[in-house]
């Protein structure tokens, strides 16, 4: 895993009050904060269990083996 060098603004009495860090990591950040969006967006929606689900994916793509 990749560390990612922040640097921190601090006001005059030496308190942390900002960060920079690299742009690669601060989209990577969006991306997970999106993700856990959706994820709570849908989390009162039914589930399926993994079987029946790779099932019917099986069925599906059957005739491409």
């Amino acid at each position: 895993m990749n560390v990612a060098k922040e640097s921190y603004l601090v006001d005059e009495k030496g308190r942390k009050v900002a960060v920079m860090l690299p742009m690669k990591r601060y989209q990577q950040l969006l991306e997970d904060l999106e993700d856990l969006r959706v994820f709570a967006e849908r989390r009162d929606e039914p589930s399926e269990p993994w079987e029946v689900v790779r099932n019917r994916l099986e069925k599906r793509w059957s005739h491409i083996k």
